[in-house]
């Protein structure tokens, strides 16, 4: 199995490799928003490809995180911990949070 930070690395080095961006953060802001929109598309129009899709998506967002100099594995994990935390009610029909991790 592949960990997280060793598939981050490996995006970068491929756009490093092919010469994609790597400096430009709106830009692959841009490209990542782009990619989520395909994604969306492909699960609006039910087509095989929505894997595919959310994959690009995926290695937009761990290039732009090496950009910043974001460990998304790291972050990811203490994402969830703090999601874990957190406590939610539905109030009026509306999922709420009711209380902050922590």
């Amino acid at each position: 199995m592949t960990d997280l930070k060793q598939l981050q690395k490996d995006v970068w080095k491929n756009k490093v490799k092919q010469g994609f961006n790597t400096t430009d953060v709106p830009l692959e802001f841009s490209y990542t928003y782009g990619e989520l929109a395909e994604a969306f598309h492909a699960y609006r129009k039910k087509l095989p490809d929505i894997g595919e899709e959310l994959a690009d998506v995926m290695i937009y967002l761990l290039g732009l995180a090496t950009i910043l100099d974001v460990d998304m594995e790291d972050e990811l994990v203490k994402k969830i911990g703090e999601n874990a935390k957190r406590k939610y009610k539905t109030i009026d029909g509306i999922l709420t949070r009711t209380k902050e991790a922590g």
